[in-house]
């Protein structure tokens, strides 16, 4: 799976996913579901990189002291919104507002995809931001700083 961004507004970001053929039903639903459990962690401010206090731990998690003083002293790390998954031929696109969540939701959501795409359905790309020509944004989505992309 090729991975490739372009014009990157977190408040308004849009997702492309270019699949080897045109997906069924059900993987659809396999894939809104993705999106949707990963935007979910993302609104409960699970992509926070100010606290990875398991993580920065080491391997060595047995009695890892955790302070729940240093998450509650980080900023929010929240996303705000999801537009619905829609899909075009062998195309599926999703709009999002990510809010302040950090860029580690980014790493989490492309490991998702790529392990996805080995066991599920073969995405051949996943195109972060930017606009497709041959499927135009909508008005309400548009800014004035969004720009064409091949």
């Amino acid at each position: 799976m090729e991975v490739k961004f372009r014009e990157f507004d977190p408040f308004n970001l849009w997702f492309w996913l270019k699949f080897e053929t045109v997906p069924s039903n059900q993987e659809k639903q396999f894939v809104e579901e993705l999106l949707n459990s990963w935007f979910l962690l993302g609104k409960l401010g699970g992509f926070n990189a100010e606290n990875l206090q398991i993580q920065e731990a080491g391997w060595d998690l047995s009695y890892v002291e955790y302070d729940t003083s240093v998450a509650d002293s980080t900023m929010l790390s929240v996303m705000h919104n999801m537009g619905e998954v829609e899909y075009q031929d062998t195309w599926a696109r999703c709009w999002f507002d990510l809010g302040t969540s950090d860029a580690v939701a980014l790493d989490v959501l492309v490991n998702a995809l790529q392990q996805f795409s080995r066991e599920y359905v073969t995405i051949e790309q996943f195109l972060i931001g930017g606009e497709n020509p041959d499927w135009p944004i909508p008005k309400e989505y548009q800014q004035s700083s969004f720009a064409t992309y091949n």
